[in-house]
């Protein structure tokens, strides 16, 4: 039997429920199926009960986690390096988590080549990131954007557009049945009114997800059609120290008598896709969003979406022809930044714009909601399935693993360049 590729892997913790820990476990999984490779993942971006590696039933000694803080270290991977001599480095997330990596290029990729999965949320392109594109072998981008910026900012870096995929198994529509006694349940428990229109907000409660004037606008929008009509139903922790203090906002503007609800357990997939089902409509206003795992999933469930234009959440809600909700267009595009991001545009909403696109849903028929569900599942198999997903995956990193080689027949890769002087 050949040896398989082992594969170093920096990200979030693969079995978090993060967008990034849920797509790494996708990525692994699906490459590990081929019996071809295994992997050692740094995972990280949690909090760790103890710090013993982890392996998985399913897959032993090919799959072994390493809880870390942070993403690691360089000394971490040093360490590494000499032990367990991997064939490559495959890391993934937003670019200033891993500077420390980036210092350290020239040590790792003298060995191995490194493959970097990119996410980048707006334009300008960023010119600041070409030392870190151009110290890099591959760069796998997750939305259409990112692909761009990369082929602007530096164009000699071997690319591919390569984005999310979701699990259409689990996120797909669900008995209808069952899911008008489980709405019924649920919505029994904050109001008497069990067919109200449902909009579901599935995100991290941060700055930029735009958390609190998505209630407060929701206000707006119930005093217009009445308060015991629509639920805005947020799944997300209320008290995140990067956010607003969300049960607050919704007992200070009275929306704690079924306009508001709130889910803060940690979900299971098939439970999450449950929540989908009972919505009629999911929400995402951030100002900035790579890309936005949670429409992918309201879509595969036959769920529309509001989103707004921004990031990988554009390429989502259209296929450029049919659309599978409703795209607003940002009111304003500010230059915002700070020491180690200098500039990039945020893409804001006003209140008007939002408060219409929920008219909008709201008064859709049942029919035309229906009709924007099936073409959003559609837009999904096609586009964001889990089969092209894997195969893009083992074709990328067995080709990686062709063309750069590794160790002794380590291709493609030198450590001096000559320039002129004059």
């Amino acid at each position: 039997m050949d040896k398989k590729i082992n594969v170093l892997v920096l990200s979030d913790h693969p079995m978090s429920p993060s967008g990034v820990g849920t797509q790494t476990r996708y990525v692994i999984e699906g490459l590990l199926k081929t019996g071809k490779f295994r992997f050692t993942c740094f995972g990280g971006a949690i909090k760790h009960q103890d710090y013993k590696p982890q392996k998985t039933q399913e897959w032993g000694d090919d799959f072994v986690i390493f809880p870390v803080d942070g993403y690691g270290n360089s000394d971490m991977i040093r360490s590494f390096m000499r032990q367990q001599r991997p064939d490559m480095l495959w890391f993934m997330t937003d670019p200033r988590f891993f500077t420390w990596l980036w210092d350290i290029e020239d040590e790792v990729r003298t060995l191995c080549p490194m493959i970097y999965y990119h996410v980048w949320d707006n334009y300008p392109a960023p010119k600041f990131n070409a030392k870190y594109y151009n110290s890099t072998d591959v760069i796998a981008c997750i939305s259409r954007l990112t692909y761009d910026i990369v082929q602007k900012v530096a164009p000699d870096i071997e690319s591919h557009y390569l984005p999310h995929a979701v699990d259409s198994e689990i996120f797909k529509k669900l008995d209808d049945k069952a899911v008008k006694n489980f709405k019924e349940a649920h919505l029994s428990k904050v109001g008497e009114k069990s067919d109200r229109f449902v909009f579901f907000w599935n995100n991290r409660n941060a700055r930029r997800k735009q958390s609190g004037s998505l209630i407060f606008w929701f206000k707006e929008f119930l005093d217009k059609v009445g308060h015991d009509n629509a639920t805005l139903l947020l799944h997300t922790d209320p008290k995140d120290v990067h956010g607003q203090d969300l049960e607050l906002i919704v007992k200070e503007l009275g929306l704690d008598n079924g306009q508001v609800f709130i889910s803060k357990e940690k979900l299971p997939p098939d439970q999450l896709a449950m929540l989908y089902n009972m919505a009629d409509c999911t929400v995402n206003i951030s100002d900035a969003e790579g890309f936005g795992l949670a429409t992918l999933e309201s879509l595969s469930c036959e769920t529309p979406i509001i989103v707004n234009m921004t990031g990988g959440l554009q390429e989502q809600v259209t296929d450029g022809e049919d659309w599978f909700g409703i795209g607003l267009d940002p009111v304003s595009k500010a230059i915002i930044g700070s020491q180690d991001v200098p500039y990039i545009y945020e893409d804001r909403l006003s209140k008007e714009v939002v408060v219409q696109a929920f008219l909008d849903m709201y008064n859709k028929t049942p029919e035309e909601l229906k009709e924007l569900g099936k073409k959003g599942r559609q837009h999904i198999e096609k586009n964001y399935n889990f089969e092209d997903f894997h195969k893009k995956w083992v074709d990328l990193l067995l080709g990686v693993h062709e063309k750069y080689g590794s160790w002794s027949n380590r291709k493609g890769y030198k450590r001096w360049e000559l320039s002129e002087i004059g």
